[in-house]
């Protein structure tokens, strides 16, 4: 539970009698375990994914999958580290699917983490524990649906994906799964749309658009439009050609839902716009809207694992599998700070605003909490607990005169 920062990157003991040593040469040698291993590791995430996904989802449970570089440049104990995109880059390639709500958009549970190292990548579903074989971000999500969609949640997934998954050949095999996605569109790729061949970009300005609701955007009020039509893609794939020339791949038409969303100022400025398509056909298109705009949990969940909470990127287990094993255990903690969130009641309430006294951290105007802040004060709380029930009132009073001499000085 607790967050750290880089300079105590490691394991943080509870202030109970044993050894700080002690605990953390215990969870070496957990980590460490051969028995250990990330199916196990991961089980208890998945049935709080089952459990959420009833109690607070409605007709469907949407995942977000996403990709986030892990730097550990400077750490050179871990040799099984690679050069990434760019030259400062080098350290792992971490994918993560998190199951959000439909109906609130707040994050229920990581149901998948990959992490790519030099020697391959770990998965929590995987068979086996290395693969050898690392493919790229879109086939490696696709063989991650698959075995998402054999957990047979209680609600249908719809999985949705940032821009890079505008890939043809991909939304070809999702469409002959029967998977639901949603994923936002580039605008210069060509589409079918009334008999016509014309760029999506193209068919977003030949819509009308509908007034849906008043927005944040960059800390200003405005409002929302939102359209929707139904195109076809018909273009052949084009496999990577960084390696090698390939011939383009045809295949079977795909009619599939656009939906474009524009943020516009009161003058009727553009201010933003995405171009969202989905095969997902029985809720409302700003509902679309609006799942899409909650996928930036997933980066949420991401800054809660690195600087503003578990500071991921300070470890110093010095392999990815190690790394692997941490991290489903903060994941845990992840899923236990978002219920504080979002309880109900006043007792709920009442266990958040002392949770944020005891974190230290201020709050901007207006914001009664942050996931960052009550991971602080659970931390703290937790640590109180441990005191009391491991030292006696004598001991805390023969303390207490210890300090009070200090202090006195």
């Amino acid at each position: 539970m607790n967050s750290t920062d880089t300079l105590s990157a490691g394991l943080r003991a509870l202030p109970n009698k044993v050894s700080s040593f002690a605990s953390t040469q215990a969870a070496w040698r957990f980590y460490k375990n051969e028995s250990v291993t990330l199916t196990k590791l991961h089980e208890p995430l998945l049935i709080a994914a089952h459990n959420n996904i009833d109690r607070h989802c409605s007709a469907y449970a949407l995942c977000v999958h996403d990709w986030s570089r892990l730097n550990y440049r400077k750490h050179t104990s871990k040799l099984d580290k690679y050069q990434m995109t760019h030259d400062t880059d080098v350290g792992y390639d971490l994918q993560s699917s998190l199951i959000l709500s439909d109906q609130t958009g707040q994050p229920l549970a990581p149901v998948a983490q990959r992490l790519v190292t030099a020697e391959g990548s770990y998965a929590t579903y995987q068979e086996n524990e290395l693969s050898e074989t690392v493919e790229n971000h879109l086939n490696e999500v696709t063989h991650c649906i698959k075995k998402l969609e054999e957990q047979s949640f209680s609600k249908p997934l719809v999985h949705i994906i940032d821009r890079e998954a505008d890939s043809v050949a991909h939304i070809r095999e999702w469409e002959a799964n029967q998977y639901h996605w949603l994923t936002r569109a580039r605008k210069t790729p060509m589409v079918e749309f009334k008999g016509a061949s014309m760029p999506c970009a193209q068919v977003a300005n030949a819509l009308h658009f509908e007034k849906s609701r008043q927005v944040n955007y960059h800390g200003k009020q405005q409002w929302q439009w939102v359209s929707e039509a139904c195109i076809r893609l018909t273009r052949p794939a084009k496999p990577s050609q960084k390696k090698q020339k390939n011939p383009a791949i045809p295949g079977v038409p795909v009619d599939v839902r656009l939906v474009v969303s524009r943020i516009l100022s009161d003058e009727g400025d553009v201010l933003a716009e995405w171009l969202l398509m989905t095969n997902v056909l029985t809720v409302e298109a700003s509902e679309i809207a609006l799942w899409y705009y909650w996928r930036w949990q997933v980066e949420c969940f991401f800054k809660l694992l690195k600087k503003a909470g578990h500071d991921l990127e300070s470890w110093q287990q010095e392999t990815g599998l190690a790394i692997a094993k941490r991290l489903l255990v903060v994941s845990m903690a992840c899923v236990t700070v978002w219920e504080v969130a979002v309880a109900q009641g006043k007792k709920a309430e009442a266990f958040r605003i002392f949770l944020i006294k005891l974190s230290g951290k201020q709050m901007k105007w207006g914001k009664s909490f942050t996931n960052p802040a009550l991971l602080s004060g659970l931390w703290v709380f937790l640590s109180m607990q441990e005191v009391l029930d491991c030292y006696s009132t004598e001991e805390l009073a023969d303390l207490r005169e210890t300090a009070q001499d200090f202090f006195s000085m």
